[in-house]
């Protein structure tokens, strides 16, 4: 879904560094160098930018289908 706003392992703040992460992923750099750059260095905030899945855009579509549906009821 969303990135969290913390690491559930130390409780560092990550959130404010997830769209700068993403944008140079998609940019076509390689993830530890980035990480490298942001400054994270914990394996346990590694872990939550490497795993995240951003799903939000997937799951809007079937909430926006299904809000359509009961309107035209």
């Amino acid at each position: 879904m969303i990135i969290p706003v913390r690491c559930f392992t130390c409780g560092n703040v990550i959130a404010d560094r997830w769209e700068e992460y993403s944008n140079r992923v998609k940019g076509g750099e390689h993830p530890k160098e980035i990480l490298d750059d942001l400054g994270i260095s914990r394996y346990c905030c590694r872990r939550m930018f490497i795993s995240h899945v951003d799903v939000i855009d997937d799951i809007l579509k079937y909430y926006e289908a299904t809000a359509r549906k009961f309107h035209n009821v």
